[in-house]
């Protein structure tokens, strides 16, 4: 099969406008730590909050605690028994490898990158407003909204009374 690339797919004067690139290639996270069942205490709870009786008078919410580290986490996002423990044994794993690997860890690397997107993202916009306003005040001359015939945003070219 033949490879073009995707410029010469488009039509002609439209690739100056548009650039052509790979994603940019992320290291893959680590894996996800597995805690043996054998170092977990799992019990089941009555939830409290908001939710009336369907919460109140189910053994709905988990409480998980890791007893090498005495970590503990409660969890009852859901109605669902099993889906309330499984949560909660992601949130328990999630710190137990926080606490041993640090800066290492798979929740450490995730808020790392979406720093440092929001960074770009913020940086690429304090740009575009920079260009645009030094754009504008030399071509105009004025500020946006200000045409100097005084019009404040009425029909042009109508009289008073006659709108």
């Amino acid at each position: 099969m033949l490879r073009r690339p995707l410029s010469s797919l488009l039509p002609r004067g439209i690739s100056k406008f548009f650039s052509v690139s790979a994603p940019l290639a992320n290291k893959p996270l680590p894996p996800r730590l597995k805690l043996p069942d054998a170092d977990l205490t799992v019990s089941y709870l009555k939830g409290s909050g908001p939710g009336g009786q369907k919460i109140n008078k189910t053994n709905s919410a988990v409480q998980i605690s890791h007893k090498p580290t005495g970590i503990v986490v409660k969890s009852q996002a859901t109605r669902s028994q099993s889906q309330n423990e499984k949560i909660a044994r992601q949130l328990l794993a999630e710190r137990v490898e926080h606490l041993q690997k640090g800066d290492q860890s798979r929740t450490s690397i995730k808020a790392d990158r979406a720093r440092k997107k929001k960074a770009s993202k913020v940086k690429k916009s304090r740009r575009k407003y920079r260009d645009l306003e030094g754009g504008e005040l030399g071509a105009s001359g004025g500020r946006d909204g200000e045409d100097g015939g005084g019009n404040q945003g009425g029909v042009v070219g109508a009289e008073e009374g006659k709108v």
